[in-house]
């Protein structure tokens, strides 16, 4: 899989993973991974999409209809994909509970689905911007397994690709489920607020470093 990394200024404290949105590719949102990590604490790394579709770009699956990924696009690339994580997560030496998923539109989708999907690794958190928790036949969530996830979602309410009712949905279904969830409106289209990407630095730093101290490899006798 086509995919781009950033290492951490010295020993990774742990990793930040972004998704491209439909029709971009692992360039897109490379640039977030320093204004999200600035001090370089964390291993960065984008992926691209397998998929070529109209009207361009790279795809994680095809939009027949919102909310509701196409099944047979889904189940290709979404493998693909969980096989990329682990491989490059286990490369690097760094766990998956202190690694944050995050992506835009279609990658907050993928996200999500990487990290709440059944038989998946616990992240140490999700960012999910302009989004939606996926709904796929024979695809199976486990909600169960978000007690006291860090999600941080962020959605515009002028969003004419990806209603806020999405966004809004997810943040119901995570804080039933018991996540610790962030939650930001913004009277924006289908794009990435700029001054919630001002708050997202001390939200990583927080829900990395959570998970560090709760990590018994990071104990100390």
């Amino acid at each position: 899989m086509q995919s781009l990394y950033r290492p951490a200024a010295g020993e990774p404290k742990g990793a930040l993973v972004l998704f491209h949105g439909r029709g971009a590719d692992e360039r897109d949102l490379f640039p977030l991974l320093d204004m999200l990590d600035p001090d370089r604490e964390l291993l960065g790394a984008t992926a691209r999409g397998p998929l070529s579709l109209p009207p361009g770009g790279a795809h994680w699956y095809a939009v027949r209809r919102v909310g509701y990924p196409d099944p047979e696009t889904f189940h290709s690339t979404y493998p693909q994909l969980a096989t990329w994580l682990d491989d490059t997560l286990t490369e690097h030496g760094i766990p998956p509970e202190r690694t944050v998923l995050g992506g835009f539109s279609q990658g907050s989708v993928m996200a999500y689905a990487l990290g709440l999907g059944a038989r998946r690794p616990r992240p140490a958190g999700i960012l999910a911007l302009s989004g939606f928790i996926p709904e796929v036949e024979g695809f199976e969530l486990d909600l169960g397994n978000a007690e006291g996830l860090p999600v941080a979602i962020g959605h515009g309410t002028h969003d004419p690709v990806i209603s806020v009712e999405f966004g809004r949905d997810a943040r119901d279904r995570l804080m039933d489920a018991g996540a610790a969830v962030t939650y930001r409106e913004s009277p924006m289209p289908h794009t990435i607020d700029p001054a919630f990407l001002r708050e997202l630095p001390g939200w990583l730093v927080e829900t990395v470093g959570s998970a560090a101290a709760e990590d018994p490899a990071q104990s100390v006798e």
